[in-house]
């Protein structure tokens, strides 16, 4: 028997960690999780995210990005719970501050909040309510050590990894983990969906910049 299986993915770790400056943008979760699972049973995926705002460099992100959305809300069984991004300015030190004049720059600082925590809870709370048998999550981070640490030894509960980074996964994660896999390439290319996709609201596309 496959153990029912949920998936928890990192957004922005996923990300940046491997399709950030690649063809593999639209990617869809459910056959990655399939093709790099097969021994599971994917019953429910949640993806965890912030919406992003335009910037003067890139003023169509927060339209890519719902696009993507959109996309995802194809997959059945699949939830996307939302962070926030929060912006501010900074003064930060120069590496190289010059002989004369201020050695500090300010900066503006935009850090994404709540995508972990709100992972996090949902792992243990989904744990604790004995919603899976085995919880997979897509991230390289080591914040998360403690949730997966608790899902496997207090509750007896199989908790694995997707690596999305191209280094190797974290050793802290590694300690706790039931198991680590790879994320590469191969996976990422047989995981595309298809250039147009339909919804309750019609035809949409790809975006071109993809």
């Amino acid at each position: 028997m496959r153990p029912k299986t949920w998936v928890y993915v990192d957004g922005f770790n996923l990300y940046y960690g491997a399709v950030k400056d690649t063809p593999y943008k639209w990617l869809n979760i459910w056959r990655l999780s399939e093709l790099l699972l097969p021994n599971h049973s994917i019953e429910r995926i949640k993806y965890f995210t912030a919406r992003v705002s335009a910037r003067a460099d890139d003023p169509d992100k927060p339209t890519r990005q719902q696009i993507y959305f959109r996309a995802l809300r194809t997959i059945p069984h699949l939830d996307i719970i939302y962070g926030s991004f929060l912006s501010h300015t900074v003064m930060m030190p120069l590496a190289e501050p010059p002989a004369k004049g201020s050695r500090f720059v300010k900066v503006v600082r935009t850090e994404e909040k709540g995508s972990d925590v709100n992972l996090a809870t949902h792992l243990v709370h989904d744990g604790y309510q004995q919603s899976f048998e085995s919880a997979v999550l897509v991230t390289n981070d080591s914040d998360l050590q403690e949730p997966i640490r608790i899902v496997r030894e207090e509750l007896g509960l199989e908790v694995g990894i997707l690596n999305p980074h191209r280094q190797t996964a974290s050793r802290v994660l590694a300690r706790h983990a039931s198991f680590i896999k790879q994320i590469r390439e191969g996976a990422l290319k047989a995981s595309q969906f298809s250039i147009t996709l339909r919804d309750k609201k019609g035809e949409f596309h790809k975006p071109r910049d993809w």
